[in-house]
C-alpha cells in the first residue's frame, strides 16, 4: 500500500469519527479493522445520551430506524423497591448498535476514508516523518482507536487501560418489556459490585445485562448474570428464555491513560480510557474527541498548526470527581443504605445528577 496521511486502527465510534473528520478535510485516511464486519462482536450496550445529538454533528442525519428514545430511569434498590427519575428535555437513546457502526463506517467512506476490513495491526516502526505500520503501509500519522486492550498503545509504549469493569449483556430479539419508556437500573453489590444491572427496550428487542468491577479473573461474571436474571424474572419473565445473542467485554473505569499521545500518534476512545469512571458511558466522548482529533491532525498535516500530540490530551476529560466517586463506589457497603433511603430526596437528587447531568 502506498503512503497515507493517516492510519486509524479500529473502526470504533472514536476511530470512525476521527477518520470521517480527517478525510472530510482532505487527508488520505485509511481505517484498519481486524473484523470482517465492523458491526460484529461489539462490546457496548450502545446507549447514547441527548448531549450526543446536541453536540456531535456527525449524527445529525442518523437514520431514525437505528435509534429509540427512552425518557426516564427506574432505579431499583437491592430489595427491588424502585423510584422513577425524569428530567425535563433529557432522554437516552437505545441504538441498533451494529447497524449504527456500519452506518458510521459508510459515513467515513463517503467522506473519502478507505475502510479496510479483516486487516490486523501487528506492529509499527517509527521512521522519519511518520511510521511504517507492519503489513499495512507507511503513514504520516497514526491513531489508536482499537479498544481497551489497544495494540497501538502497547506497540508504542503509551499508557494502557488497567482498571476495568467487565460487562455481559443478553439480547432478546422481538421481546417487548414492561414499561419500555424507562432505562431500568438495578443496584446490587453482591451481583454487580462497582456498577449496576440493567434492562432496556432496544431497537430490535430487550437488552439485559450487568457489569462488575474486576481485579483479576472474570470467572464470576456469568454466575452473577445468571443470578441477576433469576432475580428480575418476576418483572421481566422473558429473561429466562434463550437469548438471541450475548456480548461481553471490558469497560475502562480508571480515567484517561497516561501518556495518551506521542509524536505523531494519539489514542482516542476506549484505547485512551475515555470512559466515565461512574456511568461507564463512553460513546459521547468517543465521537466528540474522535472528531476533534481528526480535525487537529488535518490542521497539522496541512501546515496550519503544530503536532496535536503535544496539546490534545489537555482537552481530554479529567474525570477527577468521577474517579473519586469510583473509588468510593468500589468500597461503600451501600446495599442497606439504598434499601432504606432510595426514595428520599437526597438519594433521588444524587441519582438525578448521575443520570441526567451533561456528559
Amino acid at each position: 500500500m502506498s503512503a497515507t496521511d493517516c492510519i486509524v486502527v479500529g473502526a470504533s465510534f472514536a476511530g470512525l469519527a476521527c477518520a470521517h473528520s480527517a478525510a472530510a478535510r482532505g487527508l488520505d485516511v485509511v481505517v484498519v479493522e481486524k473484523k470482517s464486519d465492523p458491526g460484529a462482536k461489539l462490546h457496548t450496550t450502545g446507549i447514547i445520551v441527548k448531549d450526543v445529538l446536541d453536540s456531535v454533528a456527525l449524527l445529525d442525519d442518523v437514520p431514525s430506524q437505528l435509534i429509540r428514545k427512552i425518557s426516564g430511569v427506574r432505579l431499583y434498590a437491592p430489595n427491588m423497591r424502585s423510584v422513577d427519575l425524569h428530567h425535563p428535555d433529557y432522554y437516552f437513546l437505545a441504538t441498533d448498535t451494529p447497524n449504527l457502526i456500519r452506518w458510521l463506517a459508510e459515513k467515513a467512506a463517503s467522506s473519502g476514508a478507505r475502510v479496510q476490513l479483516a486487516r490486523t495491526f501487528t506492529g509499527v516502526s517509527r521512521q522519519q516523518s511518520g511510521f511504517d505500520v507492519h503489513g499495512i503501509g507507511q503513514t504520516r500519522y497514526l491513531i489508536g482507536a482499537d479498544g481497551p486492550s489497544s495494540n497501538v498503545a502497547k506497540a508504542l509504549q503509551l499508557g494502557t487501560v488497567r482498571d476495568t469493569l467487565f460487562g455481559i449483556e443478553h439480547e432478546y430479539d422481538g421481546v417487548e418489556i414492561n414499561d419500555p419508556g424507562f432505562l431500568h437500573c438495578f443496584i446490587d453489590r453482591k451481583l454487580a459490585p462497582g456498577y449496576i444491572g440493567w434492562v432496556l427496550q432496544g431497537v430490535k428487542g430487550a437488552q439485559v445485562g450487568l457489569a462488575r468491577r474486576v481485579r483479576t479473573s472474570t470467572s464470576d461474571v456469568r454466575p452473577a448474570m445468571s443470578a441477576f436474571l433469576t432475580k428480575i424474572s418476576t418483572l421481566f419473565p422473558a429473561v429466562l428464555s434463550t437469548p438471541s445473542s450475548i456480548r461481553a467485554g471490558h469497560i475502562p473505569c480508571g480515567g484517561v491513560v497516561r501518556p495518551a499521545c506521542a509524536d505523531r500518534t494519539i489514542l482516542v476512545g476506549d484505547a485512551a480510557g475515555m470512559v466515565s469512571p461512574v456511568t461507564a458511558g463512553g460513546i459521547h466522548t468517543a465521537l466528540q474527541h474522535g472528531q476533534a482529533v481528526g480535525h487537529a491532525v488535518a490542521d497539522f498535516l496541512t501546515g496550519r498548526s503544530g503536532d496535536p500530540a503535544a496539546t490534545i490530551s489537555a482537552t481530554y476529560p479529567r474525570y477527577r470527581t468521577k474517579r473519586l466517586l469510583r473509588r468510593l463506589y468500589d468500597v461503600m457497603p451501600y446495599d442497606l443504605a439504598f434499601n432504606l433511603l432510595l426514595r428520599t430526596t437526597v438519594v433521588r437528587d444524587a441519582a438525578s445528577v448521575v443520570y441526567f447531568h451533561a456528559r
